[in-house]
């Protein structure tokens, strides 16, 4: 394969464009506060976590689905005496998240810019629909993107059908992300290039071990070194 042969180049949006696991943790070390009085805040968070796996079938990925894990945790904790003003304040640091500016990561600006001139850049994200496009309007990214797909789940079957949609199918094709699990494993059994971008903090339930036997799996330290990664698949 070689550059020219490569069209088409996905990427994530949380926690590999802009910042996004950061505000969860503080809200989540905020949640604890909250119920202080009824448990120690590790086994708090151990059951928000619990809550938010049996959830995701329910609700999916994003803060809507999250916050009622947290309302769901909080009358489990409390042995249902959660009292009214402490539901009130989860719902009210729901919202917050619902509106946090958004912080995009370094070198993605001009790592976009610079691809969107020869490849078919396209946004590939889970979560609540209007939560993300919510986040890409205000991120000022969009005029790069030749399309952007909100989806449920990420698997193989994805990124097949967006990347024989979006340019010349799944083997012309590139995922860049920082969950391996999400990004990088389903992008490369479609067979497309995986490329892991690690972030300091990624959700527990994104883990996975590195395919690093996989020949289409590529490992880099942050956006900027994307495009020199290109150039030397040829």
């Amino acid at each position: 394969m070689t550059t020219r042969m490569l069209t088409t180049i996905g990427f994530d949006a949380d926690d590999t464009l802009w910042q996004n696991e950061q505000y969860y943790r503080l809200t989540e070390a905020h949640f604890t506060e909250l119920l202080a009085d009824f448990a120690n805040g590790p086994r708090i968070s151990e059951r928000l976590l619990e809550a938010e796996k049996r959830n995701l079938r329910q609700y999916g990925f994003g803060i809507k689905g999250f916050t009622l894990s947290m309302i769901e945790t909080a009358i489990e904790v409390t042995e249902g005496k959660v009292p009214a003003s402490v539901i009130a304040n989860i719902l009210d640091t729901g919202r917050d998240l619902l509106s946090h500016p958004v912080e995009t990561l370094p070198h993605v600006q001009e790592t976009l810019a610079a691809l969107s001139e020869n490849y078919l850049l396209v946004m590939i994200t889970k979560g609540d629909l209007f939560d993300q496009e919510r986040k890409l309007a205000q991120s000022g990214l969009g005029d790069f993107f030749h399309a952007v797909e909100i989806v449920s789940d990420k698997t193989a079957v994805t990124y097949r059908r967006i990347f024989s949609k979006v340019g010349g199918g799944p083997e012309r094709a590139m995922m860049v992300g920082n969950s391996l699990k999400s990004d990088i494993v389903p992008a490369i059994a479609a067979g497309s290039y995986g490329v892991f971008v690690p972030h300091e903090l990624t959700w527990v339930v994104e883990h996975v071990e590195e395919p690093k036997d996989a020949p289409r799996f590529r490992k880099i330290e942050h956006l900027g070194e994307l495009r020199r990664l290109i150039e030397g698949l040829g």
